[in-house]
C-alpha cells in the first residue's frame, strides 16, 4: 500500500486483532505480552487473567499470579487515570509520561475538588508518601491518617489527591487469582525500587501504542492515553510513520513494519475480557464494534463492562461467568442471531474458558440466551 491509501473497517479490524494476539494466540511470556500491550486495564481484579488467556496459548492463572507475587507486574493508575496491570519495568516510566492527565483530573471538574479547597496538595502528597512507605494502607486508612494532620479537610479527597500525585501501586493479595483483598497502597518506589535509569518520552509510548493498537489517529491516541495536545507530538513523529486514511478521510498513523493482514484474513471466535482495552483505546471504535452494539454495551447499568464475544473479529454479544456451589456456568448473550457454525465455535470457546477458570467445578454448563432485540 502506498502512503495515504484508505484502510477499510475490516482492514483496520484485522490489523488491530493481529497486534492484540487475537487473530492467533501467542506463545510469548506473560511479561512480554503485558509490555507489548502497554498494560491491561485492571480496575477489577480478574479481567487481566481473562485478557491474557484470550491471547496466550496455554496460559494459566498462576502464570500471572506469580508475576504479581514476585513483583514482576504491578497494578497502578496510568492511562486514562485508570488502574492497569503493567510490568515493573514500565511502571514508573509510563506513569511519568501520563502524569499530566492525572493532575489535570485532580485540578479539573473532579467531585473531590471542593474537599481540597485551600489545602496544600503537594504537602498532602508528601505526607501520604511517608505514610504508605512506612506501611501499605487502603485509601480509607490513608485518608484517616492524613486527616490527623489536616482535620479540616475531607479525608477521601486527600487520599484521592495522593493517588493522583503519587505512583501508588496496589500490593498483593489484591489481584492474585484465588485470593481476595482490598486495594492496599504503597509507592512504586517502595515496592519496586527506582534507580531512575529508564525513562520514556511521550513519543516512545505512542510508538508502542501503535504497535499494539494501530493504525490510529491522533484522537485515538488521546482517547487511549488520557493525554491532550498530542497532535504536535504526532507531527514530530510523522517522518518515521506510514500514513493512511479511514473511510471518512481521517489520517491514521502506523509503524512502517507493523502487521496489516489482508481484510479477508479469517478471524477466530474470541471471548474478550471485561474492561478490555481492545474496546476502550480508540476514539473511533467501529473497527471492533458497531455504533449500534457500542450503545448497547456502554449503556449497561452500574458501569459494568461485560466480557464480549468476537465473531468474525467484531463484537457480536457478551459473556458472563458465574460460579456457585461447585457449579460454573458461562452465559452467552448474542446481539444478533449467530449462524449455526458461529454458535458452535462460540460454545467451544466458552468450554475452553470454563476449563481455564473453573477446572475444579463439579458441574459446568454453557447457556446461550436469545438474541438481544
Amino acid at each position: 500500500m502506498a502512503s495515504g491509501d484508505t484502510l477499510t473497517v475490516r482492514a483496520l479490524n484485522r490489523a488491530t486483532l493481529a497486534r492484540q494476539h487475537l487473530l492467533a494466540r501467542t506463545d510469548a511470556r506473560v511479561l512480554d505480552v503485558v509490555e507489548h500491550l502497554v498494560g491491561l486495564q485492571a480496575q477489577a481484579p480478574l479481567p487481566p487473567y481473562f485478557g491474557l488467556w484470550s491471547r496466550i496459548e496455554g496460559f494459566t492463572p498462576d502464570d500471572l499470579a506469580e508475576r504479581l507475587l514476585d513483583r514482576g507486574v504491578v497494578r497502578i493508575a496510568v492511562m486514562r487515570s485508570t488502574v492497569h496491570l503493567v510490568s515493573a519495568r514500565d511502571c514508573l516510566p509510563v506513569r511519568a509520561v501520563v502524569q499530566p492527565s492525572l493532575e489535570r483530573q485532580l485540578r479539573g471538574a473532579s467531585p473531590y475538588r471542593p474537599g481540597l479547597s485551600g489545602v496544600d496538595v503537594e504537602a498532602v502528597a508528601a505526607a501520604a508518601r511517608e505514610i504508605v512507605d512506612d506501611e501499605p494502607r487502603t485509601a480509607k486508612q490513608l485518608g484517616v491518617e492524613l486527616a490527623k494532620r489536616w482535620p479540616d479537610w475531607d479525608p477521601e479527597a486527600m487520599a484521592f489527591a495522593a493517588r493522583a500525585l503519587l505512583p501508588l501501586v496496589q500490593v498483593p493479595p489484591r489481584g492474585v487469582w484465588g485470593r481476595s483483598g482490598q486495594p492496599t497502597l504503597t509507592t512504586a518506589q517502595a515496592w519496586l525500587g527506582d534507580d531512575g535509569a529508564r525513562t520514556l518520552t511521550v513519543a516512545d509510548v505512542l510508538t508502542r501504542y501503535l504497535g499494539a493498537f494501530g493504525p490510529a489517529s491522533a484522537a485515538d491516541m488521546q482517547t487511549w492515553s488520557g493525554l491532550t495536545g498530542l497532535r504536535a507530538v504526532v507531527e514530530e513523529m510523522r517522518p518515521r510513520l506510514r500514513v493512511f486514511r479511514d473511510g471518512s478521510g481521517r489520517e491514521l498513523f502506523d509503524l512502517p513494519d507493523a502487521p496489516r493482514p489482508d481484510a479477508d484474513t479469517p478471524a477466530p471466535v474470541r471471548l474478550v475480557a471485561e474492561f478490555d482495552n481492545l474496546l476502550l483505546s480508540h476514539a473511533e471504535r467501529t473497527r471492533v464494534i458497531s455504533d449500534e452494539h457500542r450503545a448497547r454495551l456502554f449503556g449497561t447499568r452500574n458501569a459494568v463492562f461485560p466480557g464480549t464475544v468476537l465473531v468474525d473479529g467484531f463484537v457480536a454479544g457478551t459473556w458472563r461467568l458465574e460460579r456457585k456451589r461447585g457449579t460454573a456456568t458461562v452465559t452467552l448473550t448474542p446481539y444478533r442471531r449467530w449462524r449455526k457454525r458461529d454458535a458452535a465455535a462460540v460454545e467451544r470457546e466458552a468450554c475452553r474458558l470454563l476449563a481455564f477458570a473453573a477446572p475444579d467445578a463439579e458441574v459446568t454448563d454453557v447457556l446461550t440466551g436469545h438474541a438481544v432485540p
